[in-house]
Formats: C-alpha cells, structure tokens, sequence
C-alpha cells in the first residue's frame, strides 16, 4: 500500500496521542515471563514484532518463523539455546538471513549450546537443540549489537550458575543493556556491572509480579520531529511516558531543545511545545551510539529545516531492517539534499532544496516510513509500503489523521 501525504498543517491542538508499550521492554519481558511464568505483563506493545515475539515463544512448532523481527531472532536463539529437549529450527525474512548472528552463536555455543546453521556460516537460519549449559563465564565482542548482550542477560538466571559475561570493545547501546539489567533487577533478580563484566546471579523462582511497559519512546521522535517542524506555541500530548525513563531513545527530550521543543512531564504524559524558532542554529552534531534508533528521524528533521547534521555513532544502523546509512542518502537525496556516509556516520549538508510528489522507498523498515511522515509538514510526498509502519506503531497513519494530516491511498 502507497499513501500520499498531501502538504499539512496540525490543527488539532488537543489531541492526546496512545501510544503503546515499548517493543524494546515489552520483548524483554516476555522472554521473562517464558521463564518465570508468574509475571503479568500490562501495557505490552502492539508491534508486529511484539506479536511475532509472544507467538514464537508460545508455539509448539518445531519451525519458527520471525520474519523481520531482529529482536526476536536474537532473544529466541538465546532462549531455545537452554530449552533441553527441544529442537527448533528458528529462521526468518530474506533480509534476516542476511543479518550476522555469529557472536552471539559463538557465546552460547561456549556457554553449551549445540546451534548449527541452516545455510550460511553466521546467519540464519539457525538449527537449535536444546541443551544443559556446562559453563557460566563467556566473552563476547561488545561493539556490534547490544541485542547479543540482552539475549545472554534475559536467560542468564535460569542458567544453572548464573552468567558472568565480560565485554571485549566499545560497549554499543549501552543503555538497553541497563534497561536489561533494570528489569532483571525489578524481578529481585541479583546483577551487577563494573567495568567490562556483567554477572547475572541464578534465581530458579520470583515472586508473583506486574510489569508495567512504557510506552515506546522511539514511536514518539516522530511527533518530536512534527513539532520541530511547526510553528510557535504548537502543541502535542504523548502518553504514558516515565520521566524517568529505562529506554536510551528518551534522550529525545534533550536532544529536540536544539530544535525549540520543549518537553513537560504531566501525569505520566509528555507535553511537547515549539516554543522558539531556530535563528542561530546552523548545524546539529550528536554522537547517537547510545540512541541509534533516532538517526532517521533527526536527519529528517534537519533535513527539513535546512540545517547541516553530523550524527556518529551510527555503525549499528549497517545491520538492522535494511541498511539505515545507505537508505537515508538514497532518500534524502531523492528530495534534494546532499549525504555523505561512513561505516558510522551520516553527514548532511545544509540546503533549502526540497522537492514535492517524491516517492520515499521504505526497504521493508517501519522506521524509514515514519521518520519521512513529518516532511508532509513543508512538502507533498508519497510513501510507499506504508503498511510496514505495523511492525512497532501500527496506529501510526490514523494518529497523524487526528492531528491534522492529509493522507490518501
């Protein structure tokens, strides 16, 4: 499905936008709660990925299909890894098949495990026969996705020993492995992390517990984004959102000062505000490694304003959905800006160049749908595969109608 987004303007001040739990927490918790079946869970992501996550984990097949859900294929190889007796074949879309698993497959067959590959060395898809594990002290390359760290976390205390896990590098995304811990930690389950090594303590049982989700911070850089690119005194209310959050991408709320939003904390909602125009800005500079997931939507938003952008930190974005570096340029450059890549950078010029009816190309990435939407604030433009949006904010299309969008197939 193709959409077209005709020029906008928001005119519904007073929305109050849902968004739903966070896939990042809600996938985390119901790895847990696979393992510690008293966990009620409320508030959990609607995300195609959360559903793929909670059916996997619930199934009796002997093949599990993913699809595009990276978090789910690292997460599950880790949890079948240590289901003894259980053989699982676990694979996924084309472009999963082309996404590096080899660190992580590499600990866990160190930790015990017996996972072979299905077709190519270090991808998936993968064949798992559950076993014991026979140690708890492995190492692991800590620079590439911070997802193999969180696989090993989340079944760390169901292993016999516990888990020590020392970290070689760079820690990358250092943030969703404290949300990990966090989470770990709201269960009573012991951890710690000093220097480069994790150790997980064993907890055969917990007590009965509910988790309550926040709601997805990455779904709301989109609506930090509108606002950025709106006039003085536009307003938009977000919920339900912590101020004091577990997930890296609530950086946003600093990082979009820079644009002249401000973000007020209300009863568990965020507020957000244009509340001055960009006079003496020129040029937007952030290291992300810790908030990658927020690249696409700030390049845009420069994009749009006609700033200059240098955002580092970025060599994650190589290996998620589609290769987040090269697709942002080809867009972007589809709309008449200039971009040039690194291994882990994105460098925009500055430019007042923004042409209309383009066609933005999504690569089968949920985030490259979403991050293009504000620019319908300045330009018509048309998204294609719009329906992808699914995969973590599937309300999307019809929350940016009750502000004021213009959006027809």
């Amino acid at each position: 499905m193709n959409i077209l987004l005709q020029q906008s303007t928001i005119n519904n001040l007073q929305s109050e936008i849902k968004i739903t739990g966070s896939k990042s927490e809600s996938n985390r918790l119901l790895l847990l709660q696979a393992l510690y079946s008293n966990i009620q869970i409320e508030n959990l992501s609607n995300s195609d990925d959360t559903r793929v996550m909670s059916q996997a984990l619930s199934s009796t097949s002997n093949i599990v299909d993913v699809h595009h859900a990276g978090t789910a294929m690292r997460f599950l190889t880790a949890y079948f890894a240590f289901q003894k007796g259980r053989e699982v074949v676990l694979t996924g879309s084309d472009r999963m098949k082309e996404r590096p698993i080899k660190i992580l497959v590499d600990a866990l067959r160190e930790l015990g495990a017996d996972i072979s590959y299905l077709e190519t060395e270090g991808f998936p898809p993968l064949k798992i026969n559950g076993t014991n594990p026979t140690k708890n002290k492995v190492t692991l390359q800590a620079n590439v996705s911070s997802q193999y760290i969180s696989a090993l976390l989340l079944i760390a205390p169901k292993l016999e020993n516990g888990l020590e896990l020392t970290l070689e590098g760079n820690i990358t995304s250092v943030p969703y492995i404290k949300m990990t811990l966090r989470l770990l930690e709201d269960l009573g389950i012991e951890t710690s992390f000093k220097d480069q090594t994790i150790k997980v303590k064993q907890q055969s049982a917990i007590n009965n517990q509910i988790a309550t989700v926040e709601s997805d911070w990455s779904s709301a850089s989109y609506f930090y984004s509108i606002i950025a690119l709106s006039k003085v005194g536009t307003k938009i209310t977000l919920s339900s959102y912590k101020a004091h959050s577990l997930q890296g991408d609530a950086v946003l709320a600093d990082i979009y000062l820079q644009f002249g939003v401000k973000t007020t904390f209300k009863t568990n909602r965020l507020v957000l505000q244009k509340v001055e125009k960009l006079n003496n800005l020129s040029i937007i500079e952030l290291d992300l490694s810790n908030s990658p997931d927020i690249a696409q939507t700030i390049t845009v938003t420069c994009f749009a304003l006609g700033l200059e952008c240098l955002l580092t930190g970025l060599h994650t974005l190589k290996i998620k959905e589609t290769d987040r570096l090269l697709a942002l340029k080809t867009e972007i450059e589809k709309l008449g800006g200039m971009v040039t890549i690194t291994t882990n950078s994105l460098h925009l010029k500055a430019s007042n160049n923004l042409k209309s009816q383009v066609a933005i190309a999504t690569y089968n990435d949920h985030r490259m749908a979403m991050a293009f939407a504000p620019l319908a604030l300045k330009t018509s433009l048309i998204i294609n595969d719009a329906e992808v949006v699914s995969k973590s904010y599937p309300g999307f299309w019809n929350d940016l109608k009750t502000i004021g969008f213009q959006i027809s197939q």
